[in-house]
């Protein structure tokens, strides 16, 4: 009826504006010109209704809008501490602590998706791990739902274990279990020692089907690359024009054991009590890893083997500044355009992969290239996957889904 009386207006307009045509040349131009305006904004509020019934579909995820763009994203360069060292846009309803939460564009409930938890090293916050390793930038390629936390005390401890396991119930229970292709885990540095720990605890051991050790310690022998991990020496502000050079002071040749994720004392299998895929990456300047691997031979793999590098033009989005007057390799420098080494041990047993990938003339700290990022991820998905689709845990019902909330900047920079 609306539509019919409308259309009935139209039509009025129209052969007012032709009886006023006749009336003169000069009052037509007018006339006819209000008649158009008249015509077009009454057609538009008819279609309008009908262009929003069109939109693309609102795509939520927790709270989360999965169609926008992901929130706090640095800029290609010069990435400003407060965004960095943000918690996170998602809160964790039983602790009411903040997580960073990125899901594929057009996600919909039933699609199947790869989660990805992602822990931050020690002094790191969540947002400088969620852009050293920005799995977001190819969330929509892979279908990757991912968590990044954040420990309070910026160093991850058994204390922050029922916050990690709350909010993977969270977010498996929304997208449900049987929709979770691959459950991928992520740790950088002191995260990747964290990730070691708590793999095959009776938590996430029916969980985990790849862990990425990110500089976070390899199953298997390593070779320093003695390029240091101090602060490097005098910084030049101190330094006299002309002086000889002050002795530089004893540093580290790399990592702390601990830091490095060295394996317990304990007597364990390699990797631990429990079977995933495995994925090592870091610097040249940090450590070689060996030609061979425990965990490769626990899967009976075939002999390692070289695959193409990743070349990379584009540089990463982070690094630690507060290292770099003057900064040692070991360590890590500012940001640039990148080449890594990926090798592989093929045919591994039941589906699983076991790689490394060695980042040319990188130390600790830059953050990862866009082309290598996506070739971690393209190893952990191309690995078995299922543990939690077919294994027996079943998360509980999921609380009722907050509204994004970014937290407050911290004051200082992150570190590792």
């Amino acid at each position: 009826m609306l539509e019919a009386f409308l259309g009935s207006a139209i039509k009025t307009g129209i052969a007012k504006a032709g009886s006023e045509y006749s009336v003169s040349q000069g009052r037509n131009k007018m006339t006819s010109m209000r008649s158009r305006i008249l015509a077009a904004g009454i057609i538009a509020a008819i279609t309008a209704p009908a262009f929003a019934q069109q939109a693309a579909p609102e795509s939520r995820l927790l709270g989360v809008d999965c169609n926008a763009p992901p929130i706090l994203h640095c800029p290609d360069t010069q990435c400003i501490g407060d965004r960095t060292t943000q918690p996170g846009n998602t809160v964790e309803m039983k602790t009411r602590r903040t997580y960073f939460l990125d899901c594929p564009a057009g996600y919909k409930p039933g699609d199947k998706v790869n989660v990805v938890l992602a822990l931050h090293g020690g002094g790191s916050y969540a947002n400088w791990q969620r852009h050293y390793a920005p799995f977001m930038d190819v969330k929509d390629k892979y279908k990757l739902v991912i968590i990044t936390p954040g420990s309070p005390t910026r160093t991850w401890s058994a204390a922050d274990d029922d916050y990690l396991h709350n909010i993977v119930d969270s977010v498996i229970g929304t997208v449900r279990k049987v929709n979770v292709k691959r459950f991928i885990l992520a740790g950088r540095s002191q995260g990747g020692m964290t990730s070691n720990r708590i793999i095959c605890t009776d938590y996430f051991k029916d969980k985990v089907d790849t862990r990425i050790s990110l500089s976070g310690g390899r199953i298997g022998p390593t070779t320093s690359a003695g390029r240091g991990f101090g602060a490097g020496g005098q910084p030049v502000y101190q330094q006299v024009p002309g002086a000889p050079p002050p002795a530089a002071p004893a540093r580290p040749a790399g990592p702390p054991a601990a830091a490095a994720g060295a394996a317990p004392a304990v007597a364990t299998p390699p990797g631990g009590a429990c079977d995933y895929s495995f994925i090592f990456e870091n610097g040249e300047y940090e450590s070689i890893p060996g030609e061979t691997s425990p965990i490769a031979d626990k899967f009976g793999c075939q002999k390692r083997r070289k695959e193409d590098d990743v070349v990379d033009p584009k540089p990463g989005y982070v690094w630690d500044a507060t290292r770099q007057d003057p900064g040692t390799d070991g360590w890590g420098h500012y940001p640039r355009s990148g080449r890594a080494q990926v090798y592989t041990f093929p045919n591994c047993k039941d589906g699983r992969m076991v790689a490394d990938v060695v980042r040319l003339q990188k130390g600790h700290t830059e953050g990862l290239e866009p082309n290598v990022t996506d070739k971690l991820i393209q190893l952990a998905v191309s690995a078995k996957g299922g543990k939690i689709k077919n294994g027996s845990w079943t998360p509980p019902p999921p609380p009722p889904a907050p509204t994004g909330l970014g937290g407050p900047p911290a004051s200082t920079p992150a570190r590792n």
